[in-house]
């Protein structure tokens, strides 16, 4: 992994993908994904279905998060430029640590490009960032979701129930 330069907007590159800040030309790929049976069977129904909403979505949630915090979710592309997911860190009010979060179109997953991206963006928050201890939450039957969050090296902490009920597994490094 390499941090890349600001010129190119890229956060940062790896052997097959590119993470850069989201735009509001993104927005088709933010209804396209947002709207994916995964995303709403393990995140929940964002109600993102038009380009306003879309826009909204990226203006409130990402391109708010980088001004506020300096990261945020963002673009994971290929290097040829085709969009595949997103992944990045978060600062909710709910956790007492900034969270990664990652999630990929369903063609996408099973190819280690969920894998390649989550570790990259680890090691960047800790490094680049210097944010010493990192979260993340993730549904008990989110298997995939877990697997990976413990061979990036994540470690289950503790579950919990969130502010909306749901049963969260809260796991830290």
């Amino acid at each position: 992994m390499k941090a890349a330069s600001s010129q190119q907007n890229y956060i940062l590159e790896t052997k097959r993908l590119r993470l850069r800040k989201f735009t509001l030309n993104d927005f088709l790929f933010i209804i396209e994904l947002l709207n994916s049976p995964e995303w709403i069977e393990f995140i929940g129904d964002k109600n993102v279905r038009t380009k306003t909403q879309a826009i909204e979505y990226l203006e409130n949630g990402p391109i708010k998060s980088y001004a506020q915090n300096g990261y945020g979710l963002s673009l994971v592309e290929t290097k040829d430029g085709l969009p595949i997911g997103m992944c990045g860190i978060i600062k909710r009010d709910s956790l007492e640590n900034p969270d990664i979060g990652f999630a990929f179109l369903k063609e996408f997953t099973g190819k280690g490009y969920a894998y390649e991206m989550a570790s990259a963006t680890l090691s960047y928050a800790m490094d680049e960032l210097k944010i010493s201890k990192i979260s993340a939450i993730t549904l008990p039957h989110n298997t995939r979701s877990i697997n990976l969050l413990e061979k990036i090296g994540m470690k289950l902490i503790k579950s919990f129930t969130s502010q909306n009920g749901k049963e969260l597994l809260l796991f830290e490094k």
